[in-house]
C-alpha cells in the first residue's frame, strides 16, 4: 500500500492494473454530485450561512491551521462561528457529540479537539454534518458555521467554498483514486470560491498560505522555549499528520538536527511510543500532541503554526457573507 500512495506524488509510472477501478471511482463521484445537483438527492439549507473549507486531495494540505485562521478572523468581525466535522479517528457512542477543549481525542478526533482548543468556537462532530450544524445552532447560538473538511458532504447546502491545495505536492500524479490522489477531478476547483495554497501559488486567482512556526511548548506544563534553544542537543521529531516532511523540512529550515519518525496520518499513539531512550527533547506537531499528552514527560513539545494568508481573502469574505446570510436565512 505504501508503495501505491508512494507513486501519487514521486512521477513515477501509475499502478496501470487499478487504472479502470479510478474510472470506476470517477463515475460514481461525477453521478453522485449530478443526483444532487438535479435534486433527486435530498440536500438541506440551514438557518445560517455555512462556509466549507476542504480539498479534492486525500491527505492533509492544511486545512485545520485554515479552520483555525477563518474561525479567529470571523470572529474578529462580530461573528459567533460553529465549526462541524466528520471527527476522524474518534469514535463516539453517539453523534453529534459536541467538543470542548477536554475532550478525549478518542471520541472525537484529533483535529477536532485540536481547533475547538484554538478557538474556543463551539464545535461538533459526527459523520452527518446536517446533524452536527443543527446541534449548534439550536444549542450554542452560532450564527455562522464552517464546514471542517465538508467539500465532498453534499448534502449540507454551502454558502461559500474554499479549496486548499498543497503549493509543494500540487495534485500528485492528477489521477483519481486509487491509481492517483484525487477525490474529484482537478476541475472541481474552477468552481470553489476561493482556492487557497500551502506553501507556493500554482496558478491565477489563487491565495497564498505559510504556516509558520512558533516557540515550542512542553506538554506536561505549558513551558515556552524558542526553537534555536533545541540546536544542538539529541533532538527527535515525530508528525502523524497527511504530509510529515513539511514539519520535519520545516524544523530543518529552523537550524535544528533531528532524526525523524513519520507516522500515518491520525496516528493513535500508545503509551511509551515517543519515549525515546537517547533522545534529550522530543518536538511533535499540535495535532499529535493532542493525542499524546497523557503519555507525555518533560521532554515532550509540541510546535505549533499559525496560517498567514493575505488580508485580501478576508475582506472578500467579509464582503461576501451579507447576501449569503441572507438566502440562508430564506
Amino acid at each position: 500500500m505504501r508503495g501505491l500512495t508512494q507513486s501519487w506524488w514521486d512521477g513515477g509510472r501509475p499502478w496501470w492494473p487499478l487504472i479502470p477501478l479510478a474510472w470506476l471511482f470517477g463515475g460514481v463521484v461525477a453521478l453522485r454530485r449530478r443526483l444532487y445537483a438535479k435534486g433527486w438527492l435530498a440536500s438541506e439549507r440551514l438557518a445560517a450561512p455555512v462556509i466549507v473549507v476542504g480539498n479534492i486531495l486525500v491527505g492533509g494540505t492544511g486545512k485545520t491551521p485554515l479552520v483555525i485562521w477563518l474561525a479567529q478572523q470571523l470572529m474578529a468581525a462580530g461573528y459567533r462561528p460553529g465549526i462541524i466535522s466528520r471527527g476522524y479517528g474518534g469514535h463516539a457512542d453517539s453523534y453529534p457529540l459536541r467538543v470542548d477543549a477536554a475532550t478525549d481525542p478518542a471520541h472525537c478526533g484529533d483535529e477536532p479537539l485540536l481547533i475547538a482548543q484554538r478557538t474556543g468556537c463551539p464545535v461538533a462532530v459526527g459523520p452527518d454534518r446536517v446533524a452536527d450544524g443543527l446541534r449548534l445552532l439550536e444549542e450554542a447560538g452560532v450564527d455562522i458555521l464552517i464546514a471542517d473538511d465538508g467539500l465532498q458532504h453534499y448534502r449540507l447546502r454551502r454558502d461559500l467554498e474554499i479549496a486548499v491545495s498543497d503549493g509543494g505536492r500540487g495534485l500528485g500524479n492528477g489521477w483519481m483514486l486509487p491509481v492517483g490522489p484525487l477525490r474529484e477531478p482537478p476541475k472541481r476547483l474552477d468552481e470553489v470560491d476561493w482556492r487557497v495554497v500551502n506553501g507556493g501559488l500554482t496558478g491565477a486567482g489563487e491565495f497564498l498560505m505559510t504556516l509558520e512556526q512558533g516557540d515550542a511548548m512542553r506538554l506536561t506544563d505549558g513551558m515556552r522555549r524558542p526553537l534555536k534553544d533545541f540546536a544542538g542537543v539529541r533532538l527527535h521529531a515525530a508528525a502523524g499528520i497527511g504530509n510529515p516532511e513539511r514539519f520535519f523540512s520545516q524544523l530543518e529550515q529552523a537550524g535544528l538536527t533531528i532524526q525523524r519518525h513519520p507516522f500515518e496520518d491520525h496516528r493513535a499513539f500508545q503509551g511509551g511510543e515517543l519515549a525515546f531512550a537517547d533522545a534529550d527533547a522530543v518536538l511533535m506537531t499540535e495535532k499529535d500532541g493532542v493525542k499524546y499528552r497523557p503519555y507525555a514527560d518533560d521532554r515532550h513539545w509540541i510546535v505549533p503554526v499559525e496560517a498567514r494568508l493575505e488580508a485580501r481573502l478576508v475582506t472578500e469574505i467579509l464582503e461576501r457573507l451579507p447576501s449569503v446570510a441572507g438566502a440562508a436565512l430564506e
